[in-house]
Parts: C-alpha cells; sequence; structure tokens
C-alpha cells in the first residue's frame, strides 16, 4: 500500500493545515519545499510513498546531494511523546526555525500533537528584537514555554540584554543542529537559559539524545572506530526513491534495525559525546587533528564568536590546519597566543598555521558551517594573502 505525496509551501500555515490529516492517515504525506531551492521546483505531484509515512524532509547533509528522508507518523509521534516525557509534559512551543528542516518540523507537530496554539516568530532573518517580541506572545499562552535554536540564533540572543532576559523566561531552549561550544553553552547558562543541548538528524526525526542521554526507546552504539549508530521508534523510513542509500545507511543487527551516522563519538560516564564527523578528520604532516577539539580550544579565546576549522591543501604538510573565526567588531586575535593555546591542550600538530577573520560563517541548513565552503572561502583568502615568513 502507498499514499501520495504533496508538495507544500515551506510556511508554518501551511504545514499546520497538511501534517493533521497526514498524520491521521485521512490524508496525503506532505514535503515542505523551500522556495528558494531551485532543487524544489517541479519535483510536486506524482510522488508516492509507502502508507505509514506522514511527511518528508529534503535534506542534503553534509554531501550537497539533495535526498528525502521519509518519516512515519509513529516516528513523528515517538519523537514528539520522548521530547515532552524528558522536558517535563507537553508545553506551548516558539517556532524560531524553518519548517522545511526537522528541527522545525518538529516544533509544529509538538504543537500539535499538544493541542496547543504554535506562536511564530515575525518572517524574515532572525532578529534578537523579533525573538524578545514572540516571546512575549508565546508567555501569553498556557505554559511550559520552550523554542528550539540552532547555536548561532543562541549567540545573537545572548548578544541582546532583552532577547536574553526573553530567552531566561522560557521552561527550556533545544539548542542543536550544530555543535554548540562549551563557552556557548556556560555563558547561557550563568545567563539563566534553561539550554538543553540535543544532537540527531533528519533521520531520527530530529533530536533523539538529550544532554548527551538518550530519550526513551533510543539506544546508541559506538563501534570501534568510534562510529556512532542509533535505534528506536524514531527511525526514519528510509529514503524516497533511494534504496541505495537505504542499503548502507539501515542495517539490520540481531533482528533491530540501526542508522549507522556519520558522527564520531565516545561514552563516558554514561553520556555520548559527539567529536564531529567522520570524514572530517583532519590530517597534518602524517598526524590525525580533530576539528571540533581545536574548535572548542579556539572558541574561548575572549575575541572569537564563532570558529570553524577546516584544512587547506597544503604541499608540505597536506592539509595546513586554519581556524576561520568571526570575532568581536573585526578584530585580529593573536596566531601566536591561539597556537600556543591549541598545542598546550591537544598538541602541536593541532595548531592552526592560519587564522582567518571573515564577517559571517557559511552555513548550509538552518544553522551548521559549512565545512566545504569554509575551506573554499579560507582558501581562497590565503591565496590573496599568503602568510608571512616566520608565522606559521
Amino acid at each position: 500500500m502507498d499514499r501520495p505525496l504533496r508538495d507544500v509551501p515551506a510556511h508554518a500555515g501551511s504545514l499546520q493545515a497538511s501534517l493533521p490529516a497526514a498524520l491521521a492517515g485521512d490524508g496525503p504525506a506532505v514535503r515542505a519545499l523551500d522556495p528558494h531551492d531551485p532543487v524544489g521546483a517541479g519535483t510536486g505531484g506524482a510522488a508516492r510513498v509507502p502508507d505509514g509515512v506522514a511527511v518528508v524532509v529534503r535534506t542534503s547533509g553534509s554531501t550537497g546531494r539533495p535526498r528525502d528522508v521519509m518519516l512515519t507518523a509513529d516516528a513523528l509521534r515517538a519523537s514528539a511523546d520522548a521530547t515532552a516525557a524528558r522536558l517535563g509534559g507537553r508545553g506551548s512551543w516558539l517556532l524560531a526555525l524553518p519548517v522545511h528542516h526537522v528541527a522545525g518540523l518538529q516544533v509544529v507537530v509538538r504543537s500539535l500533537l499538544a493541542g496547543r496554539e504554535l506562536t511564530t516568530i515575525a518572517d524574515g532573518p532572525f532578529r534578537p528584537a523579533l525573538f524578545t517580541d514572540a516571546v512575549a506572545r508565546l508567555r501569553a499562552t498556557e505554559g511550559p514555554h520552550r523554542t528550539s535554536l540552532v547555536p548561532t540564533q543562541l549567540l545573537r540572543v545572548l548578544e541582546d540584554p532583552d532577547a536574553t532576559a526573553a530567552a531566561r523566561s522560557l521552561d527550556a531552549v533545544l539548542v542543536g543542529g550544530a555543535a554548540s561550544s562549551p563557552t556557548l553553552l556556560a555563558r547561557a547558562r550563568e545567563a539563566g537559559v534553561r539550554v538543553v543541548t540535543t544532537y540527531g538528524m533528519t533521520e531520527t526525526c530530529g533530536g533523539c539524545v538529550y544532554d548527551g542521554r538518550p530519550l526513551d526507546g533510543v539506544e546508541i552504539a559506538v563501534d570501534a572506530e568510534q562510529r556512532v549508530s542509533l535505534t528506536g521508534p524514531v527511525l526514519a523510513a528510509g529514503y524516497l526513491g533511494r534504496p541505495d542509500l537505504d542499503a548502507t545507511t539501515f542495517v539490520d543487527v540481531g533482528g533491530r534495525r540501526w542508522l549507522r551516522t556519520a558522527d564520531r563519538g565516545r561514552f563516558d560516564r554514561g553520556l555520548l559525546h559527539v567529536l564531529g564527523r567522520l570524514d572530517d578528520v583532519l590530517v597534518t604532516g602524517g598526524v590525525k587533528v580533530d576539528p571540533l577539539a581545536v574548535e572548542t580550544v579556539v572558541a574561548a579565546h575572549p575575541l572569537v564568536r564563532e570558529v570553524c576549522v577546516v584544512g587547506v591543501p597544503d604541499q608540505h604538510w597536506g592539509q595546513s590546519v586554519v581556524a576561520v573565526v568571526v570575532t568581536e567588531g573585526g578584530a585580529q586575535p593573536s596566531l601566536t597566543e591561539l597556537r600556543s593555546s591549541v598545542a598546550a591542550a591537544l598538541g602541536p600538530a593541532s595548531a592552526p598555521r592560519q587564522v582567518l577573520v571573515v564577517e559571517a560563517l557559511p552555513l548550509r541548513g538552518p544553522g551548521k558551517p559549512d565545512r566545504r565552503a569554509v575551506a573554499r572561502t579560507a582558501t581562497a583568502l590565503m591565496t590573496q594573502h599568503p602568510p608571512r615568513p616566520g608565522a606559521s
């Protein structure tokens, strides 16, 4: 048995109108498409999906190649129920993320299943003032009050006193979609914001590990190469029209279906620590370097607001470790100081050979640094302004 798939505009109102029937099985499955995504043009109308599928989410992942992830009504309900159980019951939500990404979609689903009014932020780029206004409207509804943000949005909130006060008034601020630096999380908690870090992906109906602990029904395995695998009722049904991806991504182990992620992780005292992607590891001078670990050290510098560490081709080292940063007022941090800090924490091979200041990091999805685009930017900047002799 199958059912039709209907494309809808990526607006909260359109999704709210279509989701009830999609979840109940009384209407077609829905796929919210970004109107600015040329890949989405001309794809609607004729597609069909397996009968249990309620929503299809288009994602490029880290490869840049579009894929359509099929999420069942049962998986979406399991995710929403587990989130409510972890946070202490159903609540009212502020939507501050695009609905064509799974994190935004889940805010809509949670509100619908809770029978609560959905509060939305004003259209346009995320601004602290708009967030403050939206929280005020959310606070006028029945509590508990929650929202879901990506790290770049949380950073903007913390830079504005009114927005920080608004965030502090919420019962939970879920933060996911990209790795949050310990510095950012500490800053939020010191400001009294009740942040909950989330880990997951479209294939798990969004976040399925909160503050390092899996939600009810979710299990985690980490193999010898540190690959993270996940199982539980939140797993996607698969990829629309891509049995080749299904065969390599979803595997049967002992009669249980597991998702093999592309992420590295480790367990420490019962908590999952995500170490980055398997293919993000840099090799410089024959030594492996973990870019996420370097980013953690660099982000602790008082001038650094955001950072992405990438490898740039180097004739001597194979890859040169480069930190691309957004700083306070565009100030240039001391390369010597940062190299010394990283070397002391992680070893000399991990020390960046260049620190490049940019106005903003290229992003993909709702707020995740696009490492490929950052690497291209770094290569271009280094070509225009090669390092001075002795700078490395």
